[in-house]
């Protein structure tokens, strides 16, 4: 359906499905790109943003190097690292949330606290992700989001 400049797509999935299956892929990307999954990951799907949370990431020597005796550098390169990593993967990203949830990704942060292990992963997309009794309404840009 068109609306304004919009158009609205019905996606067979509720919020509650794309957030599991976002979970379950930033897992398996953990796993298999960053060499340790998370203990626990959960995903929040608010408007136009998605918020994953990650619970204890940090590997072995990660926890070495944020406790050694120059900690501050130590952590610094633990974010350093991991950004840049993150950012090398973002398309790969960015296609894995599309899949998912139909909308177009246009920007993607993270950070990581090499105190606790948590890390925060936030995709912001085009539109808002919109919920109709409880399955999704895709809001795409008629100019493709760009």
């Amino acid at each position: 359906m068109v609306l304004g400049n919009t158009i609205m797509t019905q996606l067979a999935k509720t919020r509650g499905y794309m957030e599991a299956e976002i979970s379950k892929a930033i897992i398996r990307f953990e796993k298999e790109y960053m060499g340790r999954g998370p203990d626990e990951t959960k995903t929040y799907i608010l408007d136009d943003l998605i918020i994953i949370r990650l619970k204890r990431v940090l590997t072995p020597a990660e926890h070495q190097l944020a406790k050694s005796s120059d900690t501050a550098s130590g952590r610094t390169l633990i974010k350093q690292v991991r950004a840049e990593l993150l950012e090398k993967a973002r398309p790969f990203l960015e296609t894995l949330v599309h899949d998912i949830t139909g909308a177009k990704v246009i920007s993607l942060h993270t950070d990581i606290s090499t105190a606790t292990g948590e890390r925060i992963i936030v995709f912001t997309l085009a539109a808002p992700l919109v919920f109709d009794s409880g399955t999704a309404v895709a809001i795409v840009p008629l100019d493709g989001g760009t």
